[in-house]
């Protein structure tokens, strides 16, 4: 990105810092936009160079308070060129080999959303044939395009890993802020307890004793130990080992599609009962499969020249993940007879025994496991550097910001792993209505706060920026939000109260934080070196926008 442009503000223009709350403000950063606060394992700085200062918030009220002028730095697009404040000093720069490039980002996003066509089975038994093969049509472009151009122009307009709870904050308010990272992360974990879920669904036609009982509660205790010990050794699926991962899991699914071609009948799509839908199941089995776009949000600060990078890998990824579902879905309902309830999860690799023999079944049910591994592994180092970034921003205890001798956040992956082990009991159907009932609240403030800072800032630099002025974005707002609406309307009973009593304690656990900071029965401190986007939010002077996705 180009070098960004510092503005003097004069002495007695007040600091701005809404993103942070009661937080410190701006502070200097690396030119390539990168933010060591919250940055990864391979963002840890050398130990021969010394770490930022840590303050705590009343050492920042009091540094803001004796600072005579600030300076409000516009987020330009960088592309190897200093990010600093007038009279602050340059953080050492983060070697350019250590950020994410195009192709590997692309598999990234891949993983965060899909993975493949593993659990897409559901969609079939509930609503038949037709109703799945045109809501994988339908259902990107209501809810995926927008999700997915929104996290362009937020990601790249705010570089930083804590992603979406930094929008929420500047939008809202650090308490909103908080809900925000409450939700996603809370969502996030009951998400994760669904792979190792999903792994054994796949193993147990093979393997019939992991299907129930005590070999099955031993099985999940098992995967989710030993995949949380490998995400605290820091073996993330970043970079090209997403990508073998990600032509491992699509390939046994393009062999199976050449192989069911002479077998197709194209009246077998057509197949539809308006009078026999499960449409709770199936708008649930939708909306899992296709959202999840923000997720890659919270690796902003990783990617090589985002502006350029983050709209073109999320546009790769929407129609990878979605031929990813449409072609293996095409070739399982037209090439054998309908049985609807056999269309559960883990039924491709029946399916591929019937065309293809045991070796393709084998086939998809190893690539079903390492699907599932990288998304376990995925998810939780989102999950566990979520606790960390806003740990390092104040709103939680500092000792989720430790990192464990390898990089990792020891704590975070042990909060995220307990949440994973006590969601194991659920079943598939009761796990993805509870994730995706608060999933529905954290992406209503995400919507909120995209309006918002739209009306609020209007000049405000935006690297990237969705070709829609205010009342377009609105009006691209409404069919997603109408689409939670009635995946919330049509939430179970037990669905419903669970997730109100998470939400309940989101609401109360903030002011219950902010109470024992000021007791100081825990310590609460903030990096200072992360930076005041309200500042950035503030300034007037906009470079040249990109609005092609």
């Amino acid at each position: 990105m180009a070098a960004a442009e510092v503005a003097e503000t004069s002495a007695s223009e007040s600091v701005k810092h809404a993103a942070r709350g009661d937080m410190s403000g701006a502070e200097a950063e690396a030119g390539d936009c990168s933010l060591k606060g919250t940055a990864s394992v391979s963002d840890a700085q050398p130990e021969s160079q010394p770490q930022p200062p840590v303050s705590t918030s009343e050492d920042n009220h009091q540094k803001l308070g004796s600072t005579p002028d600030r300076a409000s730095v516009q987020m330009a697009e960088c592309n190897g060129g200093d990010y600093v404040g007038i009279n602050e000093v340059t953080l050492p720069r983060l070697d350019r080999t250590n950020k994410v490039s195009l192709i590997p980002l692309i598999f990234l996003i891949f993983y965060e959303v899909s993975g493949g066509p593993f659990g897409v089975e559901d969609s079939v038994g509930a609503a038949g044939p037709f109703l799945a093969l045109l809501g994988f049509v339908v259902f990107p472009l209501i809810w995926s395009v927008p999700e997915a151009l929104i996290t362009a122009e937020m990601s790249t307009m705010f570089p930083e890993n804590a992603g979406y709870v930094v929008w929420v904050s500047t939008a809202l308010g650090p308490y909103w802020g908080f809900q925000q990272g409450w939700m996603k992360w809370l969502s996030g974990v009951i998400d994760n307890a669904l792979y190792p879920i999903l792994f054994l669904d796949y193993l147990k036609s093979g393997i019939p004793a992991v299907a129930s009982g005590i070999p099955r509660v031993a099985a999940v205790l098992v995967l989710t130990v030993v995949l949380t010990y490998m995400n605290y050794r820091g073996m993330t699926i970043v970079g090209w080992v997403a990508i073998l991962l990600g032509v491992f899991s699509i390939l046994p699914f393009i062999v199976m599609g050449f192989i069911s071609i002479p077998k197709i009948q194209p009246s077998r799509w057509l197949v539809v009962d308006l009078h026999d839908v499960d449409w709770s199941l199936y708008l649930n089995t939708l909306f899992w499969n296709l959202n999840y776009w923000d997720s890659v949000s919270t690796l902003a600060g990783e990617v090589h020249n985002p502006k350029k990078n983050l709209p073109k890998a999320l546009l790769y990824a929407l129609i990878m993940v979605v031929l990813g579902y449409i072609f293996p879905l095409l070739a399982g309902t037209g090439a054998i007879p309908l049985q609807r309830d056999s269309w559960t999860d883990g039924y491709f690799s029946d399916i591929a025994k019937i065309l293809g023999g045991v070796w393709l079944r084998w086939w998809i049910q190893a690539a079903a496991a390492m699907s599932n591994m990288g998304l376990f592994m995925a998810e939780m180092s989102c999950d566990s550097f979520q606790l960390l970034g806003m740990a390092e921003r104040g709103m939680l205890p500092a000792f989720l910001a430790k990192r464990s001798r390898h990089g990792t956040p020891l704590i975070g992956i042990l909060f995220s792993a307990s949440g994973v082990l006590l969601l194991s009991w659920l079943s598939f159907q009761e796990i993805i209505a509870a994730e995706n009932f608060l999933y529905c609240f954290g992406m209503i403030l995400e919507f909120i706060a995209f309006i918002r800072i739209r009306i609020k800032y209007p000049a405000a630099s935006r690297p990237y920026k969705v070709p829609l002025g205010t009342a377009g974005s609105i009006l691209m707002c409404i069919p997603p939000t109408a689409l939670i609406c009635v995946v919330l309307a049509l939430s179970s009973l037990k669905t419903f109260l669970v997730s109100m009593v998470a939400v309940i304690i989101g609401l109360v656990l903030q002011p219950c934080l902010k109470r024992v900071e000021k007791k100081k029965l825990l310590k609460f401190s903030t990096s200072s070196d992360l930076p005041d986007f309200d500042g950035v939010a503030n300034n007037n002077t906009q470079p040249a926008e990109s609005s092609a996705l």
